[in-house]
């Protein structure tokens, strides 16, 4: 290109800023109660189904992805924490979120909540940060629960750094058993008959309540049902993360179906 061809290209514009048509009648938006944002795993492919089934009107549910591969160790679930702050920021830059969630339980504990809530804040500094550990910690405290059984979708070696923490969080695990799978791709697809089945099967006197732990398995579907057989509190994943969320952002609809925690706190 000559000289003489770049003179007379024509200057890029400068930014002018936006005067909006007189007379727009604005109001709240389709989100006026809340908007809560949730960063899943890569491989997610249950939890924003179970989270749109169970939004209340009025309240948006927002959703970001972070980096995995299709492993979940301990090894690839501490290395989402430099993923964490990246994948909130994308998340309603308007600064307008109320509440964002670190969408994965195993991820959450091996992480840290301390660790996870400050990565959250950095990506969204406006919103109020939690975890899908922290839920559900929020939620046997609720339904006043100290000692449960576990059944989880993970390999021993997550199991193993469940049970040391929801032991330092003050809940007494007396059984912890893991279907063994490492593939997200397998646990979103298990049966919810089988999960039904598997949380009947966990269940033991002494256990105040269940709690089947990861947000890839559809536990959603039966936790009424299982809670009703047992006669006592079930508490899984996503039920927990939804009701923290909700909690958080101030919205206290109670919500039937899906066991007492959502239809009682």
């Amino acid at each position: 290109m000559t000289a003489q061809t770049a003179s007379r290209e024509p200057a890029t514009p400068s930014p002018v800023a936006a005067s909006p048509r007189p007379g727009i009648r604005f109001d709240a938006g389709r989100h006026h109660r809340a908007k809560i944002g949730f960063v899943l795993l890569a491989t997610e492919q249950t939890i924003e189904d179970d989270v749109m089934r169970l939004r209340p009107e009025g309240v948006g549910m927002h959703f970001a992805r972070a980096p995995i591969p299709d492993s979940i160790t301990n090894a690839t679930l501490a290395a989402q924490a430099e993923t964490l702050a990246d994948a909130a920021a994308s998340i309603l830059p308007d600064g307008s979120l109320h509440v964002v969630c670190y969408a994965c339980t195993s991820g959450s504990l091996v992480i840290g909540e301390e660790r996870v809530f400050g990565e959250l804040r950095r990506g969204a500094p406006n919103a109020e940060p939690t975890s899908l550990i922290t839920g559900v910690i929020r939620a046997l405290r609720a339904l006043g629960v100290r000692r449960i059984a576990v059944g989880t979708a993970y390999l021993d070696e997550i199991n193993e750094r469940e049970a040391t923490y929801l032991e330092k969080a003050g809940v007494e695990v007396l059984s912890i058993e893991g279907l063994r799978l490492e593939r997200d791709s397998d646990m979103v697809r298990v049966a919810p008959d089988y999960l039904a089945e598997f949380a009947a099967s966990l269940d033991r006197p002494d256990a105040e309540a269940v709690f089947i732990s990861c947000g890839a398995l559809r536990t959603l579907d039966v936790v009424d049902a299982v809670e009703r057989r047992l006669g006592k509190p079930v508490v899984c994943s996503n039920q927990a993360m939804i009701w923290d969320t909700l909690r958080l952002a101030g919205i206290r609809d109670r919500i039937d179906g899906y066991g007492r925690l959502l239809r009682d706190h």
